[in-house]
């Protein structure tokens, strides 16, 4: 064995052993996937279900019944009677209600003269994604009410067209199938970054990086010698973020296990570059934690397609998220696992991650002291 082997696998073996000492960085690798997936995977949501609406009918009858008992038993509506509209209004204005689903009292009359019927519906615009979604709910169940009300009848209900909706790769339309692997890139930027940035801001407060780049190793071996444990913890938090996706919340995982890792492996390696290059700007632990959150988890966040559409973000925001790592890995972890290994996305962006990892890597390379000032 050569000096050189020796004196990294010293290096690697001194490094666990600090692991092992100081479970923080244990705790980084394997609590806060955890924890964030929970709390994430809870709690963020783009469903509407069980949203409050108010019905009023100002004129009770068996067609109105029958209407508002398709609301009642919808899985997206919690339905709550109002003897008449300014008392719905209150309640809306009060926030107990999203939606007014008003039935007029000629309500029965234009429907059985074939008139349009009046029906009134008002929403809370204060948060405009759920306004449109629970529009749509009440348009699919006044449609269902008049193809039943045709049925019913022996008639059939003429439509100049007729739709047929099928939805591809996440035909329940669970909105955590979508947010979750996303929740996996998003939370491997923040460990991967956090990984490498306090442990080698940490040698540096306890003046034991001086006392490294003291001895003969050279600076190839102590990156990779912080490198290569904490790539080994990132993937075991990787590796248990996935199972999480799978197993607590049911997301499918349609393509190849050895897709994800072999580009998860290249997501990590630009994560903890990060992390080497932010250590060895900060040399801090304080300020070196801040500027991983601020520079890697929020860009990440905002900016990576997790949660907001990037072809609807201003084309200079645009242009930036080419920038943000976490773009390219949420595009090939959402398409692996509701779509499959469609090489069309994976390649590209798996060749954009490499190329960062190895920008990252020369960068700490090219900017890790040599020698002491």
């Amino acid at each position: 064995m050569t000096a050189t082997r020796q004196r990294l696998i010293g290096l690697i073996r001194k490094e666990f052993l600090q692991v092992w000492r100081d479970p923080s960085s244990l705790a980084i690798a394997f609590v806060m996937p955890v924890f964030l997936l929970l709390l994430f995977g809870y709690g963020v949501s783009l469903d509407a279900k069980r949203v409050p609406i108010g019905l009023v009918v100002a004129a009770p009858s068996a067609e109105t019944a029958a209407l508002t008992a398709g609301f009642e038993q919808s899985e997206y509506f919690r339905s709550r009677y109002f003897p008449d509209m300014p008392a719905a209004a209150v309640a809306l204005q009060a926030g107990e209600i999203n939606a007014i689903v008003n039935l007029q009292d000629d309500f029965d009359r234009r429907l059985h003269g074939n008139e349009p019927a009046p029906i009134q519906l008002i929403l809370d615009g204060v948060d405009a994604n759920t306004a449109r979604l629970v529009s749509g709910y009440v348009l699919g169940v006044w449609d269902r009410w008049l193809n039943a009300r045709a049925e019913s009848r022996g008639l059939r209900a003429v439509r100049p067209v007729q739709l047929r909706n099928r939805v591809w790769y996440n035909s329940a339309l669970r909105s955590r199938n979508f947010l979750v692997p996303g929740l996996i890139a998003v939370i491997m930027t923040l460990i991967g970054a956090l990984l490498t940035a306090l442990v080698v801001a940490r040698e540096w407060e306890r003046g034991t990086m001086e006392a490294l780049i003291a001895t003969p190793v050279s600076v190839r071996q102590v990156l990779l010698g912080k490198l290569i444990p904490y790539y080994l913890l990132g993937m075991g938090g990787m590796l248990l973020s996935i199972a999480m996706a799978v197993w607590l919340f049911e997301v499918p995982l349609i393509g190849s296990l050895w897709v994800l890792l072999v580009c998860g492996s290249l997501f990590l390696l630009a994560a903890l570059g990060m992390g080497l290059v932010i250590s060895i700007a900060a040399k801090n632990q304080f300020v070196a934690g801040q500027i991983a959150i601020i520079i890697t988890f929020l860009p990440a966040f905002l900016l990576s397609g997790f949660i907001f559409n990037i072809d609807s973000m201003p084309t200079v925001v645009q242009w930036a998220t080419y920038l943000i790592a976490a773009r390219y890995f949420v595009a090939i972890l959402q398409t692996v696992f509701l779509a499959g290994n469609v090489w069309e996305v994976v390649v590209p962006n798996a060749l954009a991650l490499a190329l960062m990892a190895a920008l990252f890597m020369a960068l700490a390379w090219w900017r890790a002291p040599r020698r002491l000032e």
